[in-house]
């Protein structure tokens, strides 16, 4: 019985990283006991926070309990999961989401469609807003200025974003990857620590050979920003250092002398300029560490293959 149910019900590793959001943690927990896939585990990787979630795994005895001792950063948090699951099917979904009842199915159904596809993410949607769409696919990043959009971003859902299709990345909020996948893959690069880590997945699981598939048949609601808050001087840190980090490690050539270029001369300039208008001095000091950190630090992650 159980061997024909993990052919026709594959199991679904679930993975989530807490970091001082018990509360949050503890809601995705009591939507996910709603799931209708019959064949699923759940990861809760505590990842150093002030006070452990360990309460949780005696509220929800179904789940696996990991505490990371320290704060892994996103990726580190997450490949402490990604040791610990037995599924075929692994995905990272953010602590701060809740999700529908039947949302595993269309993901599970559109990677077994095409053994190509190596990740595949939901259709996203504000938790407060939940007829407004945080996110229905990416366009690709320009290699030379770093720049992309989010498609569909804070565009109310009538449903024209309902068809499913290839997208140049997925989002880090709710992304799932294949076993099959993810032993040519491996480990998230823990170098970035918090932002821009999917996206250099991403582009390692393309560099495999596999596509990244958006499916809007699957729906998650994402509470966004709830770790660091926005507009924190720690996201202005980590997207400062790790923009640039990240096209330093994916791209060449000729591209990556004009994004040098590009970043120099125009990036960096504009930034700290918009900083001091603004009289954001806090800002400008950690946006000005963050692109100074990358001439002292290579690229190279311990988990790079």
């Amino acid at each position: 019985m159980t061997r024909r149910m993990n052919q026709q019900y594959p199991k679904v590793s679930i993975i989530t990283v807490n970091f001082n959001g018990t509360e949050v943690t503890r809601a995705l927990l009591h939507s996910l006991e709603k799931l209708t896939w019959p064949n699923w585990e759940v990861i809760v990787v505590d990842n150093g926070s002030r006070t452990p979630c360990n309460i949780l795994a005696q509220e929800f005895s179904w789940i696996k309990y990991v505490e990371t001792g320290a704060n892994l950063g996103f990726a580190g948090g997450n490949n402490k999961g990604i040791e610990v699951a037995e599924g075929d099917y692994l995905l990272l979904l953010n602590n701060d989401t809740e999700v529908a009842p039947d949302f595993l199915a269309p993901l599970v159904t559109r990677m077994q469609q095409d053994e190509r596809i190596g990740v595949v993410c939901p259709k996203l949607l504000y938790f407060d807003q939940p007829d407004v769409i945080q996110f229905a696919g990416f366009s690709p990043i320009n290699p030379v200025t770093g720049r992309g959009f989010t498609i569909g971003y804070l565009e109310q859902d009538k449903g024209q974003y309902n068809t499913a299709k290839e997208t140049s990345r997925a989002h880090g909020a709710a992304m799932m990857f294949s076993r099959r996948a993810f032993k040519k893959v491996g480990m998230m690069a823990e170098l970035f620590f918090l932002y821009y880590e999917e996206m250099d997945y991403c582009e390692r699981f393309k560099r495999a050979g596999y596509t990244i598939w958006y499916e809007p048949a699957s729906v998650v609601w994402h509470k966004e920003s709830i770790s660091t808050g926005k507009g924190s001087v720690l996201k202005t840190y980590y997207y400062s250092r790790n923009r640039l980090l990240y096209l330093r490690r994916n791209t060449s050539g000729l591209k990556k002398l004009l994004m040098y270029l590009y970043y120099y001369a125009v990036a960096v300039p504009k930034n700290m300029l918009q900083f001091v208008s603004k009289r954001e001095w806090d800002h400008m000091n950690v946006f000005w560490k963050g692109f100074v950190w990358n001439f002292s630090h290579g690229t190279k992650d311990v988990h790079d293959q």
